[in-house]
């Protein structure tokens, strides 16, 4: 039996780190794995990535952003994740579908049912077993990001999520929270604002809970 394994937070929550870390930790157990993410995780989805993240890519309308998500997302599931989770492989991805809900449903004020729904029907109705989520404050996350709180202007390396408003990112913020409290059983909130090796201790000590607990592998981890 496989898991499916997210890991979400806003700009500079460190989950991209802590997702590399984890996979190096679960290797190390000799457990089968494929670590991904979103956008990108395909071929497909690499063209996506540079189009939605682009900088330059400024008058892309909210609309048009949501179905390029979700285009990366429908390529993803039918090309890689599904078929690792078939092979009977753990997959850790960053980033999936609740960073819609967060960024395009709480961050563009989207109505969130109709995100779910289709969020639901690109995903093939393909739900995580457990999402890790990451939580710090928006200008601790900016200041990671930038080297400073950006209220107006930004930094020219930014990309286009990372340019956005602190308003913006405390909405996304608020959006993972809203989430997190209303699927208590597949989420795990971590603070992210502790030293990189106190954030993988939680992140470690969590995937031995998630692993016991769904009784997957779970000897790999008995002392």
């Amino acid at each position: 039996m496989s898991l499916f394994i997210t890991f979400e937070g806003c700009e500079g929550a460190g989950k991209t780190t802590q997702l590399k870390k984890a996979g190096e930790f679960l290797r190390r157990k000799d457990i089968p794995l494929l670590v991904t993410r979103e956008p990108g995780g395909t071929d497909l989805g690499q063209e996506l990535r540079n189009v939605l993240l682009n900088k330059s890519s400024l008058n892309i309308t909210v609309r048009t952003e949501i179905l390029l998500f979700l285009a990366d997302r429908a390529q993803h599931v039918g090309e890689v994740i599904r078929p690792a989770l078939e092979r009977g492989v753990v997959v850790l991805c960053d980033r999936y579908a609740d960073a819609t809900i967060a960024y395009q449903g709480f961050g563009r004020g989207c109505d969130v049912e109709e995100l779910l729904g289709l969020s639901n029907y690109a995903s093939q109705a393909l739900v995580p077993d457990a999402t890790i989520l990451f939580d710090v404050p928006p200008e601790t996350g900016i200041q990671r990001v930038n080297g400073r709180v950006l209220p107006e202007d930004v930094q020219e390396g930014a990309d286009r999520f990372e340019r956005e408003r602190l308003s913006f990112h405390q909405r996304v913020r608020e959006g993972y929270l809203w989430l997190a409290k209303h699927e208590p059983d597949r989420f795990y909130v971590i603070d992210g604002t502790g030293s990189l090796s106190d954030v993988h201790a939680a992140v470690c000590t969590t995937l031995e809970a998630i692993f016991r607990g769904k009784n997957v592998l779970s000897s790999h981890f008995r002392t």
